[in-house]
């Protein structure tokens, strides 16, 4: 049996794109040593693909910061103030992605979301009124001949037109039927050029397909590629789908003439049904999705090997695929030297899963593959119990009340005695949490993880920055303020180490986007509080000045959704787990004198089902509560924030309104502040704090452009419910633009206060 990739990691094995690409950013080295190590990447991936024996290797899946931006750009949608900047191709583009501050000009990079249910962010394609589409740039074809020259046949990938559609955001007059026409001879112009090159396949990645579609959804995507389709000839497309099934439009696919479907087998819950209801056309090939591209178990052939002996007996010609691009799980496992064996071999990263593709591919083939070494292998393995159940962690769970997610006093009584305990001004100022991670704080935390430094050469070091920004922030006048988080490495990682129930990793970095990368942690059994966390930190800071200072946490929904989950138990138990043992953290920092409290919340929504029919009975009825669970137990003149960022929350503003906090901050300026108007027509009650500037962004903003955010926001906001902060936290930026941004943030905030 043939099989396929949908797309594979391009960060490098040991981040070696991120570290190129950050060098460029900061002048070290040129676009062409930058585009040389791009080249070295590409080279490596298609061979790893190559020599483990995938038929169907992507190409064009190569980025050097997001594939939907680089189809943006192929495809024309550059708006003006990008253009009128005069640089190069690859500077207009990372414009696009980062921002740009310079003699040239000074601009706003485009928002940026989350990718569908994934931890990673895309950047959201723009259409102004002066786009024009046309054919812009040739990296899909230099990147599908640079592989040929290398001896391998790839089929190349692209975002396909209607999802490219369907997250475009329209600025101006033009909508997407006003350019739907020259989009589509684009992508003939693209399909046709790749034919002549020598491709026989090409991949179209429709993920927009899985979401709820109505009639004039599923008749707009039929007229793009009726359209399409007159105008090329032989190349065969494989329209490829991924994170869920494609029940609203299932039927219709059929009639239209592509050579392959790529169907979601895994998250694609109606996926089997569907074909069992419809069948399947027997002049397609089915790119059957079958081994997960999210998460890093190994997968059971049993089980895989029986849905395609299924498909196969219904005459069904089954390439067997990754469910999703592999762009979701770390490099390899080869590189984890401390990871104990027995844990090990539970796992396969995106190099051991083109092995099980491979595998599976052979052994589909072999009539008695029950026989083999490879499959007895699998089975011995899933046939073992694992070491990871925690009875006093379940029934500490199964002793959970009605109760105890809800705080004794209700929001509003809460504020007047927040307001009379803090006694803070209208518009009051913060942070979100994390300050620069200079070189030097990441060089004493590796010594002191090397055992070159004492502990309490460590801590004496951390103690010292924290002093040093709490004199900062008081010296500037933010009224709430933080520790810096200097201690910690990642916002999930570091409370992981701390968890019992987790594994952790030393390589297996996954991007998060552009040049951000995360290592997630595993949660490997049942989940408990081993130690304090937070305490000591906190305590220390709040030691060095009279105004308050946040005890910063992540949230139970941000930490699981940000882990590697478990696969035996349900969400909703492994989510409460973590609950708890946050709960645990929560009320030692009260317990210690900490009266303002951050539980973030960042991934909120990542999870969130693509289909609104399951936003409550598989999601929100039990992750809303589950944030509740961790704070419910403060009194009430303790104050609860939480943040999120990047996602598209307008659509769950009243669940996000019922986690019962007393302070929001959202990420907002890089949008637009588009959340505002949902925040007023649902009555938004929680205190919330939009954010004023864009922190991934090397860019400062004036005093000018935060006063005319804040205006706009205090049309929709109650000025007492009002505070002032950045996006998000301010880990990855660099002491000077921080600095500068926040003086300013302060300035605009006394200047609207009157203060």
């Amino acid at each position: 049996m043939k099989t396929s990739v949908i797309g594979f990691p391009r960060i490098g094995e040991m981040r070696e794109l991120k570290f190129a690409a950050e060098k460029f950013f900061r002048g070290e080295i040129n676009e062409e040593e930058l585009k040389k190590v791009g080249a070295e990447l590409r080279k490596k991936h298609l061979f790893e693909q190559k020599n483990a024996g995938i038929d169907f290797i992507p190409v064009n899946d190569f980025s050097y910061y997001d594939c939907l931006l680089d189809t943006a750009y192929i495809t024309g949608m550059i708006p003006e103030r990008y253009k009128k900047l005069g640089v190069s191709e690859l500077s207009t583009y990372f414009a696009m992605a980062r921002g740009y501050q310079g003699k040239e000009g000074d601009v706003k990079a485009l928002p940026m979301k989350k990718w569908y249910n994934t931890n990673y962010h895309y950047i959201v394609p723009e259409v102004d009124d002066s786009v024009e589409i046309r054919l812009f740039g040739n990296k899909i074809f230099d990147e599908f001949e640079e592989a040929l020259a290398l001896g391998i046949k790839t089929k190349p990938v692209i975002a396909g037109p209607y999802t490219l559609l369907s997250l475009a955001r329209f600025t101006g007059t033009k909508q997407k039927e006003d350019i739907k026409d020259d989009l589509v001879a684009v992508y003939q112009g693209i399909f046709n050029k790749l034919e002549s090159l020598g491709a026989e396949w090409i991949q179209v990645d429709e993920p927009s397909l899985v979401r709820d579609m109505s009639l004039d959804d599923i008749a707009f995507f039929e007229s793009i590629y009726t359209e399409i389709f007159k105008g090329i000839k032989n190349i065969k497309l494989l329209l490829q789908t991924y994170f869920g099934d494609v029940r609203d439009i299932y039927p219709r696919l059929a009639k239209l003439p592509f050579a392959g479907l790529g169907l979601d087998f895994l998250e694609g819950k109606e996926t089997k049904n569907l074909i069992e209801k419809y069948g399947f056309p027997k002049d397609k090939q089915l790119f059957a999705g079958l081994v997960n591209g999210k998460n890093i178990w190994k997968n059971n052939y049993a089980k895989t090997l029986n849905v395609v002996r299924e498909l196969k007996e219904k005459g069904i010609n089954v390439v067997l695929s990754s469910s999703c691009s592999l762009l979701h799980v770390p490099y390899t496992l080869d590189n984890e030297k401390k990871l104990s064996e027995k844990y090990k071999e539970y796992f396969a990263f995106a190099i051991e899963k083109l092995v099980e593709i491979a595998e599976l591919g052979k052994l589909a083939d072999d009539n008695n593959y029950d026989c083999t070494k490879e499959f007895v292998k699998n089975q011995i393995l899933f046939n073992k119990q694992r070491d990871c159940v925690d009875e006093k962690v379940r029934e500490r769970l199964a002793a959970v009340t009605e109760k105890d997610f809800n705080r004794n006093v209700d929001r509003k009584e809460r504020a007047a005695i927040q307001r009379d305990r803090f006694k803070l001004p209208l518009f009051p100022t913060t942070t979100i949490g994390s300050f620069p991670q200079t070189a030097d704080v990441k060089k004493n935390r590796s010594a002191f993880r090397k055992g070159e430094i004492s502990e309490a050469d460590y801590k004496k070091f951390n103690k010292k920055k924290i002093e040093r920004i709490i004199r900062f922030q008081e010296e500037i006048g933010l009224d709430v303020l933080v520790h810096g988080e200097y201690e910690r490495n990642d916002m999930v990682e570091y409370f992981g180490e701390a968890l019992d129930g987790y594994l952790f990793t030393e390589y297996a970095w996954v991007q998060s986007y552009g040049t951000r990368c995360l290592k997630p942690p595993i949660i490997w059994g049942d989940v408990s509080r081993r130690r304090p966390i937070t305490v000591e930190w906190s305590v220390y800071a709040q030691s060095l000045t009279d105004k308050p200072v946040k005890g910063m946490l992540t949230g139970p929904v941000t930490i699981f959704n940000w882990s590697f989950p478990r696969e035996d138990i349900s969400i909703k138990e492994s989510m409460n787990q973590i609950a708890l043992a946050i709960r645990d953290e929560v009320l030692d920092l009260e317990k210690n004198g900490i009266s303002i409290i951050q539980i973030d919340e960042a991934a909120l929504r990542e999870k969130l089902p693509l289909r609104k029919s399951d936003w409550y009975s598989e999601y929100l009825d039990f992750a809303i509560p589950a944030f509740r669970l961790t704070a419910s137990g403060v009194r009430p003149e303790t104050q609860i924030h939480t943040h999120m960022c990047y996602s598209e929350f307008t659509d769950i503003i009243p669940a996000i309104d019922n986690m019962d906090a007393d302070v929001i901050t959202f990420e907002a300026s890089r949008s637009d502040l588009q959340i505002l108007d949902s925040l007023k027509e649902n009555d938004f009650q929680t205190q919330v704090g939009p954010g004023v500037y864009d922190i991934h962004s090397p860019r400062v903003p004036s005093v000018e452009e935060i006063t005319d955010a804040l205006g706009k926001m205090r049309e929709r906001i109650a000025d007492e419910n009002l505070w002032v902060n950045p996006d998000c936290g301010l880990k990855t930026r660099g002491e000077e633009e921080t600095k500068a941004s926040l003086i300013n943030l302060v300035k605009a905030a006394h200047i609207i206060g009157e203060r």
